[in-house]
């Protein structure tokens, strides 16, 4: 039996972002998206119910300010009191875990898909999902970006701006593009 696009794209194979199955779960996720950012603050409250269904795991907690963007919401699973400010995209092919207590500044980034090298498979939508997990107590600067495969170390710090390319150690503050320790600074 063929695997479906949905299944490769979950288990980090190639598939084609442009099934109808992988529209449809888009679709849901902008209606979601839409309605967190459209609401009057004092009835979204920490985050709308429609995005707060679609999520993987989400804490009672947690604090998403509008605007907010996801691509499929289902793969993302947030800890107690993680807060995301406002211009958050977690463009989610992949699973995205965030941590207890972590703070994502205004505008940061996160982008799971890869997309073929090759032209004429990437304009056929071929790519792969490559998880983000980011540790607990972490904080992360506004405008940064966290690029697929990364794994940031609980209590880390990632400077504003930074482009993330690689793992980030438990507790190292990280700069730059692409983002590199900061030395003499630890948290």
């Amino acid at each position: 039996m063929t695997a479906s696009e949905r299944d490769k794209m979950a288990a980090g194979e190639w598939y084609s972002c442009l099934v109808d199955e992988l529209e449809a779960l888009r679709k849901t996720a902008r209606i979601a998206v839409h309605q967190h950012n459209t609401m009057p603050p004092a009835e979204r409250g920490n985050m709308a119910s429609a995005l707060r269904e679609l999520f993987g795991a989400v804490a009672d907690d947690v604090f998403i300010e509008a605007p907010f963007h996801c691509s499929y919401g289902i793969n993302i699973h947030l800890g107690g009191r993680v807060y995301l400010n406002a211009g958050c995209t977690i463009l989610d092919s992949g699973r995205v875990a965030i941590g207890a207590g972590t703070m994502l500044g205004p505008n940061v980034q996160i982008y799971c898909a890869e997309h073929h090298r090759d032209a004429v498979l990437r304009g056929q939508g071929l790519e792969v999902a490559k998880p983000v997990t980011i540790g607990a107590d972490v904080w992360i600067g506004g405008g940064a970006i966290i690029l697929g495969g990364v794994t940031i170390g609980d209590g880390a710090i990632v400077g504003a701006g930074s482009v993330v390319t690689k793992d980030v150690a438990a507790g190292a503050v990280v700069a730059g593009n692409p983002a590199r320790p900061l030395r003499g600074v630890s948290t």
